[in-house]
């Protein structure tokens, strides 16, 4: 499972510029910087797999959101993700941190986060029906943790990390071809890459695992979910965390 972004983010630098300190450092600096958030989602998500396998009066409400998966299938993942990673995101930002002032760059935000969170949504989609028909779909112990090595040290590591840091880093660099093939080197995944990952492995970890013990048809509905709780906070403390810089300056 898949693409967990935003990811934390660290300052950009250059492709060409040497690493100001060691991936692990960076990557647990941005994970202790995301601590709150990233345990409010997981004990969410958590609570939300109990509330499935221990709690029938919730049932109905699980059973609805199987069956929207079911009739719409990547459609419905498209969309969601795009609510999840982009709209949630921007309204927040436009509605709470600019008093409701939208500007031109809130849409060029939102169009990008929408691409981006469109295919990345098919792209999760699709994974999630490798894992079912590599490992199987029930709940075991055994096969879940399959799904989450998998997902968390391959399709990470190899797809999901490096096609987010690369899109939203070329982006910053203004969509330059020019800028391209820095991203491309092992001295840009060392970086950048690899820290975002051991970010992104100390809030997610947990939350996979949740997810990938519920039913096919339930992981991509409640994936959004804690895509958007995320998102939500994350943004949330971003927006903090640069008001304050800015006000010391």
């Amino acid at each position: 499972m898949p693409l967990r972004l935003p990811f934390p983010r660290l300052p950009n630098h250059p492709p060409s510029s040497p690493p100001a300190e060691a991936p692990w450092h960076a990557g647990l600096r941005a994970a202790r910087a995301n601590l709150v958030p990233g345990l409010l989602v997981q004990a969410f998500m958590i609570g939300t797999v109990l509330a499935y396998f221990y709690a029938p009066s919730t049932r109905e409400i699980f059973d609805t959101l199987a069956g929207w998966k079911s009739r719409w299938g990547y459609a419905y993942s498209s969309v969601t993700a795009i609510i999840a990673g982009a709209l949630v995101p921007e309204l927040l930002r436009i509605f709470v941190f600019q008093k409701g002032r939208a500007t031109r760059r809130n849409l060029g935000n939102f169009l990008f986060a929408a691409a981006f969170w469109g295919y990345s949504g098919i792209q999760v989609d699709f994974f999630y029906r490798m894992q079912a028909v590599w490992f199987g779909s029930g709940a075991e112990v055994a096969t879940v943790l399959k799904k989450v090595l998998v997902d968390q040290l391959v399709y990470c590591p190899v797809l999901a990390a490096p096609m987010s840091v690369i899109l939203y880093d070329w982006r910053a660099a203004g969509f330059r071809l020019a800028s391209l093939p820095g991203f491309f080197t092992r001295e840009f995944y060392v970086r950048s890459i690899l820290p975002t990952l051991f970010a992104n492995w100390g809030v997610w970890i947990p939350i996979v695992a949740a997810l990938y013990a519920l039913p096919s048809l339930l992981q991509i509905p409640l994936f959004s979910l804690a895509l958007s709780l995320w998102v939500i906070l994350f943004t949330w403390m971003s927006e903090q965390r640069t008001s304050a810089t800015t006000a010391t300056a």
